[in-house]
């Protein structure tokens, strides 16, 4: 008898990715807890290293070196990841609440959630400045900043208002990438305390030095009375020239911390115990720069969060599984490296500092070593194939793909159904007209509701490419073997996110049917009410416009997220722009002459199944059809769908040769575009009203005569 899997009977959940989580979910993806199921929630697709910030300002790092990849990680450690933002954690039915009304249950969790830098009782601080932390608007404020005055749109005039040894790193860094782009630089350094660094008074004689090299304007005994569009406004009334505002002044927790009852110190910061729980909680831990440890205080500093993850692990583990905690101890003193901007570091330790460009070199070696943990992650070794298998003319070694990635080969189902077939079944009774339709997905995110509302969306566009109005849905559920409890968790995030995608199309749930099984999948049944005539594939003419409502690509995009292959940034975009729904887009072109969703035969498949019905052929431009972000660069690395070589042979396009925009018109699409045959002299107006209403819609070819279902492209994209 084959090996079966542990069922799932226990809920593991990281709030935040921060630097200890981080390090746990690559040593969980090593060395997993069968039985656990884990869950990662961030509202990022990235987690920064706060290491490389000050070298990133400074020009010596890009972005998105500095970034680890939340998609990536979770994959590998078999998690699922929640993109959210969290604001709250009831412990007593534990329970995590995401802002936008999203709930998560655990069984143990942690947080690490870092800190931010925001001064939202600052005057003007808002409007007209930005925080180092987080990471994102700070990285995206300043590189448009640096790029106006390379232009000479601004002048390079910049206050850092913080002058501990985050603001000094911050403003030196400034101070130098101005000075490389355009030869001056105009950085001031605001701190309202007497002297700089007061956490630092042993580095504080060498930070002076750099900050007087650099040029670098320091106000001590400041106190910030406003921030203006282009000065920074003290209380004795100096204005010091800023077009740019940078905060920097301290860690400040996130304020929902506090408000979850938790015990937090006078800054909001969780107590946690020597083992990393939270003071008085059995199975809520905290760790990193939002916890405070109360027998050994120590500062806010990166170095404590990496050395707390292997103890984290192991007490995670521990509570999981009925096991001993065990003690996280704090060094009393650690290395600090400062980077002075240029490629120049000052260190300190026990009391001594010393500097020069040696000591970057060595500050560098460490971070990108910390970085290389994660990129490229380990290689895990997988299942010998076996010593002997059927013949077989298939591939099959990568692994299979979720959503309409997993459909069967159209030629299989054209023959099983007799024909094309249109996107949905049109029933009278007593003079109703009714359509019906079910489509089923197997998952590709473990984030349940999220596939659920994706799913739902896909299931839609069956009855909105029929011209219906959508009236009443089953729900189908498999899901994987897993305790009552966990049953009930998923199934929540499940009929939530069910809800949050049929109650706005007007659709009420009836019923439906569940069961476990090898993997999660989700499906609709869906009916629809058509007023008039449905829309069909069978009514395209010669002359008639095409019209694309969404960007292709996503079943490539998915394809190299199982294998680790893809953007971070570009799946969770990806998954954002699926959950859009597109009843309005179906309303916008209600007097199409044929119409139907592209979903899993590809653009060109649905294509040719318009052609087919309507006796006709059709030309596609190749460079009008959009594409997604990360698509056709995976698509040229070779990166397919497991149905894509089915679709490719069932229908062929002539005229495009090998590129990756013609493996792109055969990828597979989950909750894909509309696709509209409507008359040419209306196509620019309805292409401008979908855009007016957030759809990227385009002019993609027209239909011609010829062949019934022959297809050809136009256009040089490659």
């Amino acid at each position: 008898m084959m090996p079966q899997p542990v069922p799932l009977s226990r809920d593991l959940v990281l709030v935040g990715g921060g630097h200890a989580h981080a390090l746990v979910l690559r040593m969980w993806g090593m060395d997993p807890l069968p039985g656990a199921r884990l869950t990662v929630i961030d509202p990022n697709p990235v987690a920064p290293y706060s290491g490389m910030l000050p070298g990133m300002v400074a020009g010596h790092y890009r972005q998105r070196d500095l970034e680890i990849d939340l998609v990536r990680l979770a994959r590998f450690a078999g998690a699922r990841l929640v993109v959210g933002a969290v604001c709250g954690i009831d412990t007593q039915v534990r329970r995590i609440t995401l802002g936008d009304g999203r709930e998560i249950g655990y069984d143990v969790a942690s947080v690490d959630v870092g800190v931010h830098a925001r001064m939202p009782t600052l005057p003007g601080f808002s409007e007209h400045g930005v925080a180092v932390k987080p990471l994102g608007p700070f990285a995206a404020r300043w590189e448009a900043f640096v790029a106006d005055v390379a232009v000479g749109r601004q002048a390079p005039e910049a206050a850092v208002i913080g002058g501990g040894i985050a603001g000094v790193e911050v403003a030196l860094a400034m101070a130098h990438r101005l000075r490389q782009v355009v030869g001056r630089a105009e950085v001031s350094l605001i701190e309202r305390a007497p002297e700089i660094a007061p956490d630092g008074p042993v580095l504080r004689p060498r930070l002076m030095r750099a900050l007087a090299d650099m040029g670098v304007r320091v106000c001590t005994g400041a106190q910030v009375a406003e921030v203006q569009a282009g000065a920074v406004v003290l209380d004795g009334g100096e204005s010091v020239p800023a077009r740019l505002t940078v905060g920097a002044a301290g860690a400040r927790a996130h304020g929902w911390l506090a408000d979850t009852g938790l015990p937090v110190t006078e800054g909001g910061f969780v107590r946690v115990a020597p083992d990393l729980r939270v003071e008085g909680e059995e199975a809520l831990f905290a760790v990193g720069d939002c916890a405070h440890h109360s027998n050994a205080p120590r500062p806010k500093a990166g170095v404590f969060a990496v050395r707390a993850a292997p103890v984290l692990r192991d007490n995670l583990r521990a509570v999981l599984s009925g096991g001993e905690t065990r003690a996280f101890r704090t060094q009393r003193d650690y290395l600090k490296l400062v980077s002075l901007g240029e490629q120049r570091a000052v260190a300190e330790k026990l009391g001594i500092a010393f500097s020069g460009r040696l000591l970057w070199r060595w500050k560098d070696r460490i971070d990108r070593a910390f970085m290389g943990k994660f990129d490229p992650l380990p290689e895990m070794r997988a299942d010998p194939p076996p010593r002997v298998r059927a013949l077989s003319d298939e591939g099959g070694d990568e692994p299979m793909c979720g959503g309409c990635g997993a459909k069967v080969a159209p030629a299989v189902l054209r023959d099983a159904i007799a024909g094309p077939g249109d996107d949905a079944a049109v029933i009278e009774t007593g003079g109703v007209r009714q359509v019906l339709s079910t489509d089923h997905l197997r998952a590709f995110t473990q984030d349940h509701g999220l596939m659920a509302q994706i799913a739902a969306l896909h299931a839609l566009g069956d009855i909105w490419a029929m011209g219906a109005r959508p009236q009443a849905a089953l729900v189908s559920v498999t899901l994987p073997r897993m305790s009552e409890a966990l049953q009930a968790r998923s199934m929540a995030e499940i009929m939530a996110g069910a809800r949050a995608a049929l109650n706005p199309a007007g659709v009420e749930i009836v019923g439906g049917h569940s069961s476990m099984g090898a993997e999660a999948s989700i499906g609709f049944s869906l009916t629809g009410i058509v007023e008039g005539a449905a829309i069909t594939l069978g009514g395209a003419r010669p002359g008639d416009a095409l019209i694309l409502t969404r960007p292709i690509g996503s079943g490539t995009l998915l394809a190299a997220e199982m294998r680790g292959e893809a953007e971070g940034r570009d799946i969770v975009a990806l998954f954002a722009r699926l959950a859009v729904p597109q009843g309005d887009a179906a309303a916008i072109l209600a007097r199409a002459r044929a119409m139907t969703d592209v979903t899993g035969f590809g653009l060109a498949g649905h294509l040719r199944n318009i052609c087919l019905e309507s006796r006709v052929a059709a030309w596609i431009d190749a460079d009008a059809v959009p594409i997604l972000p990360g698509a056709e660069a995976l698509a040229a690395r070779g990166v397919r769908s497991t149905i894509w070589a089915a679709n490719r042979r069932a229908a062929p396009v002539a005229g495009l040769g090998e590129t990756a925009r013609e493996a792109l018109l055969h990828d597979p699409q989950t909750a894909g575009g509309l696709l509209a045959a409507a008359e040419a002299g209306h196509a620019n107006e309805l292409v401008a009203r979908l855009r007016a209403a957030g759809h990227d819609a385009a002019l993609i070819g027209g239909i011609e005569e010829g062949m019934p279902g022959a297809l050809r492209c136009r256009g040089t994209a490659g």
